[in-house]
Formats: structure tokens, C-alpha cells, sequence
């Protein structure tokens, strides 16, 4: 189990008891601070592909790593009914405080309910945790599916940081897929358990989709690698 200390970063900045942010790291990336405060943001204050899949959800919406609950809170203000689910407790905590009204502790592939809209942010891919896993949370997602119902899915294809000063590449052929990394997340001196997170490039998730029997589209590009997809039942 984890020791959640995501939640705790929450949980402390919602009580106002913020002093330090979150840090965190992967096999491949050095420290790097994730600011608490930009887990409570604002519409305004999202990233383009975040404001793009809101404004393209409909109808009945799971949140999915609802975290802070901020992607909730926007679309309950637009009138939508909206479950949001996480696995840390702390978050589901801060987003019930948040004024969250449906804030469940649950992962995904516990979830049964059906919905119009499935949305999967923040690198939504991540949660699959390994190539391996893709095609199980794929079927699991599309069983989640309203007859013309839409997951809404952020990643990034990483292979760039991979590359070398001259633009070429030393991704390890013989390793897994490059997209797949260990993360690594400390607050206030503590260390988190470690865990799988993956990156997923749009032609692997595609190919993943078709597999599955969902169809998949690219709706934008960010700045920065990244992207977001809009997954169909075909």
C-alpha cells in the first residue's frame, strides 16, 4: 500500500498548513518540484489540452484520478452530474471539501457504473502503468461506455528525452517500451513507495485501441510532446 503522501500534500495545503511542495522524479529524470498549489487551479490556469477535453465532455462524466478534484468542480459548476474517483484517500478528502458532490475512493477497474463521458487527465495514460496492462484498462474503459459514449485520454510521447545533445536517440532496444517509467514521489523528507507510470505515443495507444474495438482520434496537440486523444466505440 501507499503511504499517500500525495493525499497528505493536499490535505495540508487545503488546511493551510502548506510549507513545501511535492517532489518528484522517474528512472530517466532528475528532482523536480510539482508546485500543490497547481493541483488547485482554475479553469483559467489549466493547460490548453486540459481546457480543450472539458469543454468537449458530455452528458453523465467519471472523473478519473480526480485528485484536488479541480476538473470536477469546473464541470459541476457547468451543470453536469459528475462522479469523481481516486485511489488516495487525502485526495478524495480535499475534494469533498472542495464541494465535490460524488468523490469516491476507488480505482478504475473497480468502477461499473456507465457514463457519457470517461475523462483521464494529467497524463491520463499513467495509470495503465506498463504497455503490457494497455489493452486490459482499454476493455475496462470501453465496458464504462454509454452506447455513444467518449473517453477523453492526455499523454505524451516521451521519446525525446531520450535523445542526446547531436538529436540522436539511446533508447535501450532490448528494454521495455520507452514510455514506461518508474516514478518516484517525496514529501516533507518522506519517500513514497515507488510506482509504474507510463507515457504513451498516439500511434501505440491506436494500435492498442483498434485492438480492443474503440476508435481513436487525435483532437490536438499540445506544446510540448503531448497530446489528447478522444477513444469511441467503433
Amino acid at each position: 500500500m501507499t503511504k499517500d503522501l500525495f493525499g497528505k500534500a493536499l490535505l495540508d495545503y487545503q488546511s493551510g498548513n502548506y510549507t513545501e511542495d511535492i517532489i518528484t522524479s522517474t528512472n530517466i529524470s532528475e528532482d523536480d518540484e510539482l508546485p500543490i498549489p497547481y493541483l488547485f487551479r482554475a479553469f483559467k490556469d489549466m493547460p490548453m489540452l486540459e481546457q480543450k477535453a472539458l469543454k468537449l465532455a458530455r452528458g453523465t462524466i467519471l472523473d478519473v484520478g480526480c485528485g484536488a478534484g479541480s476538473h470536477t468542480l469546473y464541470l459541476q459548476e457547468k451543470g453536469f452530474s459528475v462522479k469523481a474517483i481516486d485511489i488516495s484517500e487525502g485526495a478524495i478528502a480535499v475534494a469533498k471539501k472542495r464541494g465535490v458532490k460524488n468523490a469516491v475512493l476507488k480505482s478504475l477497474l473497480d468502477e461499473t457504473e456507465t457514463f457519457d463521458t470517461v475523462l483521464l487527465l494529467m497524463n491520463g495514460t499513467g495509470i495503465f502503468q506498463e504497455l503490457s496492462e494497455v489493452s486490459k484498462y482499454l476493455k475496462h474503459l470501453k465496458s464504462l461506455l454509454k452506447p455513444d459514449g467518449q473517453i477523453l485520454i492526455d499523454s505524451s510521447d516521451i521519446k525525446y528525452m531520450y535523445e542526446d545533445d547531436d538529436g540522436g536517440l539511446w533508447i535501450d532496444t532490448q528494454a521495455n517500451y520507452y514510455g514506461e517509467l518508474d516514478y518516484y514521489l517525496s514529501y516533507q523528507g518522506e519517500d513514497e513507495i515507488p510506482m509504474k507510470w507510463l507515457y504513451l505515443d498516439f500511434e501505440t495507444l491506436n494500435l492498442a485501441c483498434q485492438s480492443v474495438g474503440l476508435k481513436c482520434k487525435k483532437i490536438q496537440e499540445g506544446e510540448h510532446f503531448d497530446y489528447l486523444a478522444q477513444l469511441e466505440l467503433k
